[in-house]
């Protein structure tokens, strides 16, 4: 897989999946966009090649997303690849939360999961409509199909994330505009870190024959292919990455 030329924008790639992803693209030849929400080169430090630059931006700002999208064209030319992958994760548990912490969560997962790739999909779309085509790689979650008790709001958000993915696949084709999905289950980043370490951790790495969680470079992988040449045929799917812990039908 050749990305020489291409300008990719990772959200999210200063560490975990994003990270991994960052690093694959610009393996790959890829001038490698970098997200992060503070100021700071630690999205892009490192990576092999050059050309690699880091964009801070708070994705539920709609006016700082503009402002990036617009610094990445004037830094890359283009945007040929998006990958949304910044997300949070809320333990939520209704029966332990007042209405007020309820709704707090809600919001703040709904503007950072879902909320903020809408936006970024849509600036991006414009910049690729006019270009050309282009490839959108949105990141979701097992959660989606099976839901998450304790993260409610998670759940939902990754379940928003599939149908707009879906939706916008029929809607950007005539663009020559890819758009697809992976579906992660657990992943060994900092961000399920206390949980996989935790009581809870053989548990859920035995949800798995292969009796372990995927790893942020395997997702990574499934990212760089679906963005490769050749797959538009795939435009619209749902890439489950969780080990046949979790089948859906």
């Amino acid at each position: 897989m050749d990305f020489k030329g291409q300008t990719v924008l990772v959200t999210g790639a200063g560490r975990g999946i994003g990270r991994a992803t960052a690093q694959a693209f610009a393996a790959a030849g890829a001038r490698v966009a970098g997200h992060q929400r503070r100021p700071g080169d630690e999205a892009v430090r490192g990576l092999p090649g050059t050309g690699h630059r880091s964009f801070a931006a708070e994705l539920t700002d709609p006016a700082q997303c503009e402002r990036m999208v617009q610094e990445v064209v004037a830094h890359g030319g283009r945007i040929d690849v998006l990958v949304n992958n910044a997300g949070i994760y809320h333990v939520h548990p209704l029966k332990n939360l007042s209405y007020r912490d309820w709704q707090a969560a809600w919001s703040e997962t709904l503007s950072v999961n879902l909320i903020a790739p809408a936006n970024l999909t849509f600036l991006a779309a414009r910049v690729m409509q006019r270009q050309g085509g282009g490839k959108i790689i949105n990141v979701s979650s097992r959660g989606a199909f099976r839901g998450e008790p304790d993260a409610v709001a998670y759940g939902a958000s990754k379940a928003g994330v599939n149908q707009m993915s879906q939706s916008l696949a029929q809607a950007l084709a005539p663009d020559n505009i890819f758009v697809g999905v992976v579906a992660p289950g657990f992943v060994s980043t900092d961000m399920a870190k206390e949980i996989l370490d935790g009581p809870a951790g053989d548990g859920i790495r035995k949800q798995s024959p292969l009796n372990r969680v995927t790893t942020p470079e395997e997702v990574a992988q499934a990212i760089v292919r679906l963005a490769a040449d050749g797959m538009m045929a795939a435009t619209g799917c749902i890439l489950d990455l969780n080990g046949a812990s979790y089948l859906r039908s």
